[in-house]
């Protein structure tokens, strides 16, 4: 078994945004399995369903991880509330997470919205060629930045409103840049567009699904997913088990 059930505490919990919580999480068994781009699925007190939150990022010495979330429910609202020093069930490390850039690559990274904390351990492998392209509703929602700036990444910003950087969309700031290798994760038009720039320019291209997830470990077929075999037949997969992270030709957008 590959991932594990944990306990862990909880050292530090803040708001990044108005509905955008920040938790480090003492789990030492999850951390030293964690891989950028896997996810844990996290027990709700009082409630059946666990909620799957993706590893913003994790360190192996340190025994911690770090879950970045949105308020987006019933469940995500309960665990907002939580204090430092709760302890909090984990089930995980879970899914295929993001393969590395090969030594020297210039690797893009492209994230929407809650889709952007993912990419932050992933584009630690990349260090300084990481090109990472964010975009937001508006300027008060934009988190991670400085985060990606610290390891060394060129960040480029745009929202909806145009009130920061680019005045549209995520996968815009990329048309004009030189990569070796895309990774993304974010709203489906959002993979498309990164789908496609990828074709275009003849790189390898691995996208992370957002899908709602309920038991993690392919068991309930909740988050059934249309996938594209080598021959190009269709076949459903399971974004819990099969991913959350996919290379680009192989899932049906």
């Amino acid at each position: 078994m590959k991932y594990q059930v944990e306990n862990g505490v909880l050292l530090h919990a803040a708001a990044l945004t108005g509905d955008v919580y920040d938790f480090v999480i003492k789990a030492p068994g999850i951390a030293k399995k964690a891989q950028p781009g896997q996810f844990v699925h996290v027990a709700v007190p009082g409630k059946t369903l666990r909620r799957p939150i993706s590893l913003c990022g994790f360190n192996a010495e340190e025994g911690t991880l770090r879950l970045v979330f949105q308020v987006r429910g019933e469940g995500t609202a309960i665990l907002a509330t939580l204090q430092e020093g709760a302890t909090l069930d984990l089930l995980g490390p879970l899914g295929h997470g993001f393969p590395a850039p090969k030594e020297g690559q210039k690797a893009l990274y492209v994230g929407g919205g809650i889709g952007v904390p993912p990419l932050l351990q992933a584009s630690k492998a990349a260090g300084e060629n990481a090109l990472v392209c964010l975009g937001f509703r508006t300027a008060s929602a934009v988190i991670l930045q400085q985060d990606f700036e610290q390891n060394g990444a060129t960040v480029y910003l745009a929202t909806d409103d145009g009130s920061l950087g680019h005045h549209g969309f995520a996968a815009d700031c990329a048309k004009d840049l030189s990569f070796d290798v895309a990774y993304a994760c974010g709203p489906t038009p959002m993979l498309r567009a990164v789908r496609d720039l990828a074709k275009e320019k003849g790189v390898p291209c691995y996208l992370s699904l957002e899908e709602r997830m309920a038991c993690g470990v392919g068991a309930c077929l909740g988050c059934a997913t249309p996938l594209i075999r080598e021959d190009g037949t269709k076949y459903f997969g399971h974004v819990c088990k099969d991913g959350p992270v996919f290379e680009a030709g192989s899932v049906d957008l």
